[in-house]
């Protein structure tokens, strides 16, 4: 009888633990970047935002131009992109609640050169590759990166059409880095991709990044729930959890040593307010 009591009282015991834990709610659906897929802060996150609160997240990652697309489509329940301007207008137009800031790192340019060739003069950098006609491999995606891109190209006064050896990859922050690779040619890449890939020792990427560190070349992500009020079947509440989560002290500190314990620095810095 001892023997059968103590058998009840761990089931009650282990009854009673799975209660306190969240419920399987569903899924939110979300938009994403290829730089938090490609970083995998998306996949050491998931399991933990299910555990927090019962939600599982799914997501695409494409070009924030493409993710924001998703959102205006009604397609997905939120949107973490990183193209300020892109997601005010996003919210603006109504397809957006509201834009929360949760993390930032910096984008670098990296070439065949060596390490620190041009500091971080950015306008000697892209004026050098321009005026030498170097090969320079852009993401032509209407992605974040490639807004960021293509607003230095503009502020410089410089037409890309004019270099020969300016080539389109249409593909994401990854593909891009090692197709420059492969041409020995220039790029323009978030910091936590470019460390991801720059120290995945199957790749041997020979690149280096000759340009970091000037003012304009901050890199903010945001995240915003997608309207209910244009799509009526959008998952609101599980959209809105995520956001309160990601932006929780809790998992902006697991967000501050993410990275750094393989590449010796966080690939991303935590900013939610």
């Amino acid at each position: 009888m001892k023997k059968v009591l103590s058998v009840l009282l761990v089931l009650v015991m282990i009854l009673s633990l799975v209660a306190c834990g969240p419920s399987d709610k569903g899924t939110v659906m979300m938009a994403t970047t290829t730089s938090t897929d490609d970083t995998g802060l998306l996949d050491y996150l998931a399991p933990l935002f299910k555990e927090d609160t019962g939600w599982t997240l799914e997501w695409t990652a494409v070009g924030t131009g493409a993710a924001l697309k998703m959102g205006e489509d009604g397609e997905v329940d939120v949107v973490l992109v990183h193209a300020k301007a892109s997601e005010e207008e996003f919210v603006n137009n109504g397809y957006g609640v509201e834009r929360f800031e949760v993390m930032y790192n910096d984008f670098v340019v990296v070439g065949p050169e060596a390490e620190g060739t041009y500091g971080d003069n950015i306008e000697k950098c892209f004026k050098a590759i321009q005026n030498g006609k170097l090969k320079f491999v852009s993401r032509g995606d209407d992605s974040g990166t490639d807004k960021k891109e293509r607003g230095i190209w503009t502020a410089l006064g410089i037409d890309t059409s004019k270099n020969p050896n300016y080539i389109e990859s249409g593909q994401g922050m990854g593909a891009t880095i090692s197709m420059a690779d492969e041409k020995q040619a220039y790029c323009l890449t978030d910091r936590g991709t470019w460390l991801k890939y720059k120290n995945d020792a199957d790749l041997e990427i020979e690149l280096n990044i000759v340009c970091e560190g000037a003012s304009n070349l901050l890199n903010q992500y945001g995240v915003i729930a997608v309207n209910p009020d244009k799509y009526g079947d959008t998952n609101i509440e599980g959209a809105n959890a995520f956001i309160d989560w990601i932006c929780s002290d809790k998992v902006q500190k697991l967000i501050a040593e993410y990275g750094k314990d393989t590449y010796g620095q966080a690939l991303f810095t935590p900013n939610a307010k």
